[in-house]
């Protein structure tokens, strides 16, 4: 089964245009609140930053094809729905390589009910003493269902190993394990899809920096993503042991090159839509249907203490 071709702006309608142009136009305020960064930053750090980067994608350019591969993600939305399909997407990579930025574009449009996003937190002392795949299990998608990891069970090969919350033991039992759990996944009819975003030292530092200097983003640097600056070295070791062991023909690893995030996540998006062989769901029509009128009905005159006040 292959999936239709992802419509590009040439194939469109007239009115499909028309609809993209007023769509561009409301969703600008609404990607500029996401990127609130750009206006929050520190000047001196945004000259440096834009300086180091001088072929970044325009913004234009990138929310003309967010918004295109958005229109995608809902039919394959609908697809899964219909089909019953279950889909586990796998997001890892360093801190500040863009793994929330492509997570929110994926879900800002989609029904929450059909896509959903685990981010678990350390695990509890109990969970510590389950078998170590047990607290993600309940999490996986039922049928019709996508699941995003953000972050996985890929943990005890990364933080847990360099930080020293695993032992030795406990990660090689992790690497002899993961890729049969995986496997037992695809087997079970999940489809599962694994991401690594990739950045260097020089773009993880300068985005740290931003963080630092953004009262709105402080929140995201932990004592975990401080300290993954000074074991960059062994994070990266830990990285390339990973890929290599655990890069399995059922469920191989992607690499998405994240320095340029607009582009990390076109890319992205755009290859995950790739790998599943969606269709076109028949849908009826929709009409709104006449309000019904009764005469004799007066709407009540609510007190003013129930309102939100109008404060703007």
């Amino acid at each position: 089964m292959t999936r239709p071709p992802i419509k590009k702006p040439d194939d469109l309608t007239e009115a499909a245009h028309d609809w993209l142009e007023a769509e561009l136009a409301d969703v600008l305020d609404e990607e500029f609140e996401l990127e609130l960064e750009d206006a929050v930053l520190s000047r001196e750090i945004a000259k440096i930053y834009k300086t180091r980067h001088p072929d970044l994608l325009g913004r234009k350019v990138y929310l003309e094809n967010l918004l295109r591969l958005q229109a995608e993600l809902i039919r394959l939305q609908d697809w899964v729905q219909h089909s019953g399909s279950k889909v586990v997407v796998l997001f890892e990579g360093r801190d500040s390589a863009g793994k929330g930025g492509v997570i929110k574009r994926i879900t800002q449009r989609l029904n929450p009910r059909v896509v959903r996003v685990v981010a678990l937190p350390a695990p509890s002392d109990r969970e510590r003493s389950q078998w170590y795949f047990q607290r993600y299990v309940p999490h996986l998608p039922a049928g019709g269902e996508i699941v995003l990891f953000d972050r996985s069970w890929y943990n005890r090969a990364g933080v847990e190993r360099v930080m020293g919350f695993a032992s030795d033991d406990q990660v090689e039992q992790f690497f002899h394990d993961v890729p049969e759990f995986e496997r037992m996944l695809v087997r079970s009819g999940i489809t599962l899809v694994k991401y690594w975003f990739s950045i260097t030292d020089e773009e993880q530092q300068m985005r740290f920096l931003m963080r630092i200097h953004d009262p709105m983003k402080q929140w995201k640097l932990s004592p975990m993503d401080l300290q993954s600056r000074v074991r960059w070295e062994q994070y990266t070791k830990a990285k390339e042991e990973m890929l290599e062991r655990t890069n399995i023909p059922e469920a191989p690893w992607y690499l998405v090159e994240g320095t340029d995030k607009r582009r990390a996540r076109l890319n992205c998006i755009d290859h995950l839509l790739g790998l599943i062989p969606y269709q076109d769901i028949p849908h009826d029509p929709i009409t709104l249907p006449e309000r019904v009128f009764n005469p004799d009905y007066e709407r009540a005159i609510l007190p003013p203490e129930l309102y939100v006040p109008r404060k703007y």
